[in-house]
């Protein structure tokens, strides 16, 4: 995984990220269920009970975890999108795509924690739930304006390729883990949009 970035702050505020950071390799690397508060104290260099200080429980770890990872793709697309072009902000969701392809740790930690969140007893459970809704419906609005921008436009359902689209790019993650070398998850999101009869610009920029 990544070397963490150094962070400013207050004392306090620095350990809470060197714990979050070793929550974010022990659970990408074994899972929610494998790893104990204790493990996790161990590896940030503290104590079960100095951990236990900044946070009460493993499932509030895990849910903090889980955040920061999206706040971390959020500050490496650069930008908020809220004020993009539909065009630009489909172009910056595949710049993300190649970005994931830097950090495997958190494209392994969602893998693995999204796996077993299919549990209803899992405490990530509802955020995942969440998150794919929230991810459906902002899927299906873009692809939605695109097809009806597209000359001629496109008479896909928005709604269903949201769900394809989703559902490639967790497939690709998966396959992208256990062998890198041979998939491009970029490309073969790019393939998919253009397959439906969206233009896209080439990319031209070397892959991590």
């Amino acid at each position: 995984m990544n070397a963490p970035i150094p962070r400013q702050g207050t004392k306090g505020e620095r350990t809470r990220s060197r714990i979050l950071d070793s929550a974010m390799e022990l659970f990408s690397r074994s899972g929610f269920y494998a790893v104990s508060l204790r493990d996790i104290a161990a590896h940030a260099g503290m104590t079960h009970a100095g951990l236990l200080h900044h946070f009460p429980g493993k499932d509030d770890l895990l849910i903090q975890v889980l955040a920061r990872r999206e706040q971390v793709a959020a500050e490496q697309a650069l930008s908020s999108d809220s004020d993009l072009a539909p065009e630009e902000l489909l172009s910056r969701h595949l710049d993300q795509i190649t970005l994931n392809m830097g950090t495997p740790g958190l494209v392994g930690l969602f893998v693995k924690v999204s796996g077993e969140a299919s549990d209803p007893a899992h405490p990530a459970h509802d955020y995942f739930v969440q998150r794919y809704r929230r991810l459906r419906k902002r899927t299906a609005w873009l692809m939605s304006v695109l097809f009806d921008r597209a000359t001629p436009p496109i008479k896909h359902d928005p709604d269903a390729v949201a769900q394809q689209l989703l559902a490639l790019v967790d497939g690709l993650q998966t396959q992208w883990l256990l062998d890198p070398e041979q998939v491009d998850m970029r490309a073969s999101v790019v393939a998919f949009l253009t397959q439906l009869g969206l233009e896209l610009e080439p990319d031209d920029r070397p892959h991590p």
